[in-house]
């Protein structure tokens, strides 16, 4: 079975510039069906997209532009946001009388059956990062096809925006929560390991980095991984989103808690790179909680 990656993932690959090569391999990749990618260089007045090939342009007319966008279920914006980024394509026409003529409908339409429709709860999958909204972050699951994000199942350690954990373009692994009549429901928090998994990254005694999250009148609570975050004693001229040095005075596993005692904060560029402890295979249940501890955090699939 042909694997199917979120846009962007085929365009330098050997096989898919091969195929864009010529006329005569493009009518190769047509004759056999495959997902080819190629940048979309111009959205025109209406709406086709114009894709650029090493030696010609191509079309993908509005209504092969996406699912959805023949019967109205699917805004032109999809087809807008595409401009200056990576399409895929199956090829529908390719002759020098007709020029060529692509369709990403298809190769979506395909991906849909072949893959997307196949996803079981549970299941970890790569995905891009396409748009961040205050409630979460848009994701490519393969195509170009789109699936959400919910801020609150981003991690543990609670986050004012996606853009916090996130940039656009992002590579990351998710995990299906749910298939229900064609759209996928995903979560994140489980890839990023329990509370005992963090919290044996650190040792009590130990000045490390974080980013402030969150001020309380009883305390700053400060992130050390993205599914780990301690709370310092009051600080002054604290702001969330600082970078802080911190100080672990104790490390509780009975309470999940880690107490700290803040060094300094700075402003700084926060380091958005994840460190996940699965990438592959699947989850049936998950438990963030430590054995001791009364508080449950846990998910099933």
């Amino acid at each position: 079975m042909q694997n199917y990656y979120p846009e962007g993932k085929l365009i330098e690959k050997y096989d898919n510039k091969s195929a864009l090569r010529n006329m005569d391999s493009l009518k190769s990749a047509m004759q056999s069906g495959r997902i080819l990618e190629a940048k979309a260089i111009v959205c025109d007045n209406d709406h086709n997209l114009i894709v650029e090939l090493p030696f010609c342009k191509a079309v993908i007319p509005r209504e092969e532009g996406a699912i959805g966008i023949s019967d109205g279920t699917a805004k032109d914006i999809a087809l807008l946001s595409r401009v200056n980024k990576p399409v895929c394509f199956k090829v529908i026409e390719a002759s020098e009388e007709n020029g060529v003529i692509l369709s990403r409908r298809l190769a979506q339409e395909e991906c849909m059956e072949n893959y997307i429709s196949q996803l079981a709860a549970g299941q970890i999958i790569a995905a891009k990062i396409t748009h961040l909204e205050q409630f979460g972050c848009f994701v490519d699951i393969g195509c170009g096809i789109s699936s959400l994000i919910p801020i609150d199942s981003i991690s543990v350690s609670r986050i004012s925006h996606p853009s916090d954990r996130f940039s656009n373009g992002d590579d990351i692994f998710a995990v299906v929560k749910s298939v229900e009549g064609g759209r996928v429901s995903l979560t994140h928090k489980e890839l990023l390991g329990t509370w005992q998994e963090n919290a044996e990254l650190f040792k009590q005694g130990e000045t490390v980095g974080g980013i402030v999250r969150s001020i309380e009148d009883y305390g700053v609570f400060i992130e050390l991984a993205p599914n780990l975050a301690g709370l310092a004693e009051p600080f002054e001229n604290v702001k969330v989103g600082q970078s802080a040095s911190v100080y672990i005075k104790s490390i509780i596993p009975e309470k999940m808690k880690v107490k700290l005692i803040i060094v300094d904060v700075f402003d700084s560029p926060s380091d958005k790179r994840i460190n996940y402890f699965i990438k592959s295979g699947s989850i049936k249940d998950w438990y963030y909680s430590t054995d001791s501890c009364e508080k449950r955090i846990e998910s099933h699939f």
